[in-house]
């Protein structure tokens, strides 16, 4: 079983999302985004032990809260990311383009693969590199949940900017295309931003994958 926490932070409205297997008390933080003690005041009011942090990609409102979880553990958490996006993180995950400054917390030290396969007490967790927002974008597939934590690949109709420096739309709607829409259709998508949505839904309504 697999308990999520969905808490909506920071200046452009980041979901973060702690997760934990209760039985273990056993936690992880996907895309830890900006008010690190609000994370932790979540899980400490659970009972949760956060010992993961798992990042979708390497953009700053994904990552500028980790600094103050790391600071409040007796422990340091595994902090995890595609190498591919190594390089921004050390860019403060481009927050200087916005005028701003992060601090970028602990640096990460495991590296994600795709296929790989992450466990959480007893949940299990397939990695999918997902590139086009990022080049190192990945999402983390619970078959058992029927769910997958986006980022910001994909939204409820819509999808990631590829704007910014790594971003490439053609490869992000390959990465949709190849890694999303070939679940099945009952899968739950949570993303970065807005609202919760379904593999079925994006296929017949998302109108950049019509």
């Amino acid at each position: 079983m697999l308990s999520i926490i969905p808490l909506i932070l920071g200046p452009v409205q980041t979901n973060a999302y702690l997760i934990a297997d209760p039985a273990s008390g056993e936690a992880a933080v996907i895309d830890p985004a900006w008010d690190g003690a609000v994370i932790m005041a979540e899980a400490a009011r659970r009972g949760w032990r956060i010992g993961h942090l798992w990042l979708t990609h390497a953009h700053f409102d994904h990552f500028g809260g980790a600094a103050a979880i790391a600071d409040g553990l007796d422990h340091s958490p595994v902090v995890a990311i595609h190498p591919a996006d190594r390089l921004l993180w050390r860019a403060q995950g481009g927050a200087p383009l916005f005028g701003m400054r992060i601090d970028v917390g602990p640096e990460p030290d495991f590296d994600l693969q795709h296929g790989q396969i992450l466990h959480l007490g007893g949940n299990t967790f397939e990695v999918r590199h997902t590139p086009g927002h990022t080049p190192g974008h990945v999402v983390y597939y619970c078959a058992a949940e029927k769910l997958v934590f986006c980022g910001d690949l994909i939204f409820r109709e819509s999808i990631g900017r590829t704007d910014l420096p790594g971003g490439d739309y053609e490869t992000i709607i390959e990465s949709i295309r190849s890694q999303i829409l070939s679940l099945p259709e009952d899968t739950r998508l949570l993303s970065g931003h807005g609202e919760a949505t379904t593999v079925g839904d994006e296929i017949r309504y998302n109108p950049f994958l019509q």
